[in-house]
């Protein structure tokens, strides 16, 4: 087998161009394996450490590097996947920029690609409205009563930071064997590879197995016991597994006093809630609870008043975040408002240095207390007879759930979704588990993929363009009750993002939530493989009106 590494300085190439130039290498005969990528951080340890390939004589990368790793039988294979990645790049290169302002025309026709025919084209008829819709026109006032009572609920909800400590001290009915999940009920046979990975990772962290086939035995016998955690006042990003002893944050509505809890953010790469289990994953979990938690416990304590994760986030949004998978500004805000009290702790210098880097080397340190403050936000709007508004959006993996306000705690579900996605080097979307996690409750209240037009940064993540951006907000406007008060996009004026995702609009349009997601190797252990956007299916808005038109 022959391995050859390359490196291209100073040639910045869009993360989309390079992962479909990896595809066509792929396509070679001979060629076992390409993973193409530019020099961030996550690029270069899933080069070196997944995918193995010795970049020690490269010298200092940068993102601005392309790095092109190739194993293929022969030397002329190997030399072929590189031409051809090169080549790919070269002829796609400023496909994704501005080159010129003006009368729209196509880009083949101004770089002489050959002659585009323009052909008559139309939108798709809206299929036939479901019979759903008639029966609930009758109560469209009483709906609208409902409904308006809900987007209030959502509007006056203030989430503060008031607490952190262990799931087992925070949550009503936690034991030692039970594990917490994302998304829907399900049970141990029908989990995915990552959900499974999560559990195997929890229980050795939890001292329940001493190795993952240990676990595994566990689970398939019974012993272990499952839930959603969105079922006991928790969640969690991706497979969402919460354990025992796991550090969580107690995030408290203001308004309403109903709380919600999620755990600590682990980082990136290969986590638990990725579905990893290695030891450096469980060392790093029993890191978060003897160090992280007791200083972080000392920190909220000490802030002169709790935390108001609203304003946060509100001015997050205005930095350029949407709190879902870009949360650059809105985790700088955090560690601005929590280092002066850091630094003054009763701590030894190394541990504040430890944890201040650790959260300062962690861009998605803040999504869980973005999902938490949702939650929070969201839960106070549940229970409002008659109203069509959606109040939790949730994914395990397996199946697509969501809750609405009139029907309170009931799941409606349907297979999850296939992800549109980018993905980091060497993985491409036969590698993806289906979507998954609790982190859409964001887009419940207006954030999220709710609010991409605000984050023109995420798209280079995502795979999409800054205009694909803002006709999916813009999209979003005609499937939601309200505009948000509290949450303002600066691209579209200061347009309050859209708020209140209402299930008949939803199912009469056609037009279903835009989320934004990570993306997950469907086999468990392997983590984080890429980012994207998914649409959820309309099965589950068009059972939720049923539920509420037998109702009354």
């Amino acid at each position: 087998m022959i391995e050859r590494v390359v490196v291209r300085r100073g040639v910045y190439h869009d993360p989309v161009a390079v992962m479909l130039a990896s595809r066509d290498a792929r396509s070679i005969e001979g060629v076992r394996h390409v993973a193409a990528g530019m020099g961030d951080p996550l690029n270069l340890v899933v080069l070196r450490v997944r995918h193995g390939y010795n970049l020690d004589g490269s010298g200092r990368l940068g993102p601005e590097d392309l790095i092109i790793g190739v194993r293929a039988d022969t030397e002329e294979k190997a030399e072929r996947a590189v031409a051809v990645v090169e080549h790919t790049l070269a002829e796609r290169h400023g496909g994704r920029e501005v080159v010129d302002v003006g009368p729209y025309v196509f880009a083949g026709q101004r770089r002489g690609n050959g002659v585009i025919r323009p052909i008559e084209w139309r939108p798709a008829t809206r299929p036939e409205a479901a019979p759903v819709l008639a029966r609930l026109a009758p109560h469209a006032e009483r709906i609208a009563r409902a409904n308006d009572v809900v987007v209030q609920r959502m509007q006056e909800a203030r989430p503060l930071l008031v607490g952190v400590g262990t799931a087992g001290e925070l949550l009503q009915g936690m034991t030692a064997r039970t594990f917490l999940h994302a998304g829907p009920p399900i049970d141990w046979p029908e989990m995915c590879g990552p959900m499974r990975g999560a559990i195997i990772g929890a229980a050795i962290f939890e001292g329940l197995a001493a190795n993952p086939g240990d676990a595994i035995q566990q689970a398939e016998s019974g012993q272990f016991e499952f839930a959603p955690g969105h079922e006991r006042a928790a969640l969690g990003p991706m497979a969402g597994v919460v354990s025992y002893s796991m550090p969580m944050w107690v995030v408290e509505n203001d308004a309403r006093q109903n709380r919600a809890h999620i755990t600590f953010s682990e980082g990136q790469d290969e986590i638990v809630r990725f579905g990893g289990f290695r030891p450096a994953v469980i060392e790093r979990l029993h890191w978060m609870r003897s160090v992280l938690l007791p200083v972080l416990a000392a920190v909220v304590a000490a802030l002169p008043t709790p935390l108001d994760l609203r304003a946060l986030c509100a001015g997050a949004v205005e930095m350029g975040d949407e709190v879902h998978n870009r949360n650059r500004a809105a985790t700088s805000l955090l560690l601005r408002t929590l280092a002066p009290v850091l630094v003054e702790l009763d701590q030894p210098k190394t541990v504040v240095a430890e944890v201040a880097r650790f959260i300062a080397g962690n861009d998605y340190f803040h999504l869980n207390l973005s999902m938490a403050s949702a939650k929070a936000t969201a839960d106070a709007a549940s229970g409002v007879e008659h109203s069509t508004i959606v109040t939790t959006l949730a994914r395990n993996g397996t199946e697509f759930g969501l809750r609405t306000s009139g029907t309170g705690d009931r799941w409606f579900t349907a297979p999850s979704s296939e992800i549109d996605g980018l993905y980091i080097p060497g993985y491409t979307p036969a590698d993806a588990n289906p979507d998954m996690g609790d982190s859409t409750i964001t887009e419940t209240i207006g954030l999220g993929g709710f609010a991409l037009a605000g984050a023109p940064a995420v798209t280079n993540w995502a795979g999409c363009t800054a205009d694909d951006a803002v006709r999916a907000t813009l999209a979003m406007y005609d499937i939601t009750w309200a505009e948000s008060t509290n949450y303002r996009i600066p691209a579209l004026g200061y347009r309050g993002a859209p708020l209140g995702i209402d299930c008949r609009k939803v199912v009469e349009t056609g037009i279903l939530p835009a989320c934004d997601t990570g993306i997950a190797h469907r086999e468990p252990g392997v983590g984080h493989i890429g980012g994207g956007t998914v649409r959820p299916p309309i099965a589950p808005f068009v059972a939720a009106l049923e539920d509420l038109a037998k109702l009354g």
